[in-house]
């Protein structure tokens, strides 16, 4: 997540399911309903089709597909930085269930963005969003922020830092997301329960950075998929997504 140009709120201490922002890991996922749909692929490691650059057209030339992978280059955009960007899904989703896996690269910062709204009144996708949070936990300034490391609900509520693969191996997601409820699972734990709406969900904004960025964060509860460019270099495959 960026975190250029914004303060960091002091640590409040905030009641959360049974105390704390820290929510309990759980041992695998909870099976497939029968109303589960089948699953779509976003990202199949051939095409960009489906994917554009937040608030513009095609994806920038950043974002390269290397050997079955969806690679930021950062080296790319620094002799052109249109060719980076934040990226997002053309399509939104209500109630789903997303997978996909990660790879960042040393000391490298990115994020999963999801509940976009995109329009012409938010200029990135992280302004209504909330993220779930991709990083090398071993050496890069955000791991040593409480709720800024790797599975973390971008500085709202702290996940299971154990569950992370160090830089340079992949990590797998899940991430469900319903009106009223999330879950972040990472290699099969799940770090981090909350719900999104209420107030508890209120509450935790207003505990947040996010409480300064205005109505339209974390205010509904489907939208957009984004990824993104955060200058550093990151890994993304397996990328699907079916409706719950």
């Amino acid at each position: 997540m960026r975190i250029d140009y914004f303060f960091l709120p002091a640590f409040a201490a905030l009641v959360f399911a049974c105390g704390g922002k820290t929510t309990p890991t759980a041992e695998a996922p909870a099976p497939a309903t029968a109303e589960t749909s089948a699953w779509t692929t976003l990202f199949d490691g051939t095409s960009l089709d489906g994917w554009h650059k937040y608030g513009g057209d095609d994806v920038g030339e950043a974002w390269r597909i290397e050997q079955g992978t969806l690679h930021f280059d950062p080296s790319v955009k620094e002799q052109d930085a249109d060719a980076g960007g934040d990226i997002v899904t053309d399509d939104s989703f209500d109630d789903y269930e997303l997978e996909l896996e990660w790879k960042i690269g040393p000391c490298g910062n990115s994020g999963i963005i999801y509940n976009v709204i995109e329009n012409k009144e938010l200029a990135y996708p992280w302004l209504s969003g909330p993220e779930m949070q991709v990083l090398d936990n071993s050496c890069h300034p955000d791991a040593k922020i409480y709720t800024h490391r790797a599975g973390d609900l971008y500085d709202m509520i702290a996940g299971d830092s154990t569950a992370v693969k160090p830089a340079g191996e992949w990590n797998k997601v899940r991430l469900v997301v319903t009106d009223g409820r999330v879950e972040h699972w990472l290699n099969g734990k799940q770090v981090v329960e909350y719900a999104n709406t209420g107030d508890t969900w209120a509450a935790l904004i207003a505990d947040s950075k996010f409480k300064d960025f205005g109505e339209q964060f974390g205010s509904v509860t489907g939208g957009k998929i984004s990824l993104q460019d955060h200058g550093d270099p990151v890994w993304y495959r397996n990328i699907r997504i079916r409706n719950l």
